[in-house]
């Protein structure tokens, strides 16, 4: 069972969020229309310095094998890592799933299977009822998708299609084998835009503390 709740409908003050998308590859630009659609301010990351300071990220479709080697190319992974690091929310859709995955970026302890639903029924839809977004199902468009083979204790399964994972969380890192942007249902961009402003409040309650000793 997941440990959070149905995404609200407010996401917390959206004006100020800084969402990056990584631009290497792949459909980012609607990704950039559904949170721009949400208030948030969308910013194409292409460079390190692109990352900085950013209150979220998405890695989208695409080619994984694409992606990563414009990962190394561009020199992306140490600055993608330190966002992670500092508890800022990751969304990776499709081949970001892979790229996310344990023998890639290892910021989700699972094992992704690329084009695992096989090319007989390589793209298609599925009505999918996702933890942790409330009661209604979601539209979920599946491209030649991966889903998770392997996953370690502390992921957890959001929703599966024929009993595969294909929506995993671990921490502030969320992957799906499906393309959200490419449907009206915003929801799993408001789930890291929530996430987003929690890692966002938490810091400034944290730099408040410390200006606050440090004046004691």
């Amino acid at each position: 069972m997941s440990h959070f709740s149905a995404v609200p409908s407010e996401v917390g003050d959206a004006s100020r969020l800084r969402i990056g998308v990584l631009a290497s590859q792949g459909d980012f630009a609607a990704h950039r229309e559904m949170l721009r659609s949400l208030g948030a301010e969308p910013v194409e990351v292409r460079t390190p310095e692109a990352i900085e300071g950013l209150d979220g990220l998405v890695i989208p479709g695409g080619e994984s094998t694409t992606i990563t080697k414009a990962i190394e190319r561009d020199r992306l992974e140490p600055a993608i890592r330190a966002h992670a690091e500092a508890g800022r929310p990751i969304l990776g859709t499709c081949a970001g799933m892979i790229v996310c995955d344990r023998d890639h970026l290892g910021l989700v302890d699972a094992k992704a299977e690329r084009n695992a639903f096989g090319r007989q029924i390589a793209s298609f839809e599925a009505e999918l009822q996702v933890e942790g977004l409330g009661p209604d199902p979601m539209r979920a468009v599946f491209i030649r998708a991966p889903w998770i083979r392997d996953f370690g204790d502390d992921v957890e399964i959001l929703a599966t299609v024929d009993g595969h994972p294909v929506a995993v969380r671990q921490g502030q890192v969320v992957l799906c084998a499906f393309h959200p942007e490419l449907t009206d249902d915003s929801r799993m961009h408001a789930l890291l835009m929530a996430l987003a402003t929690t890692a966002s409040e938490r810091r400034d309650h944290h730099g408040s503390g410390v200006g606050k000793e440090n004046d004691a």
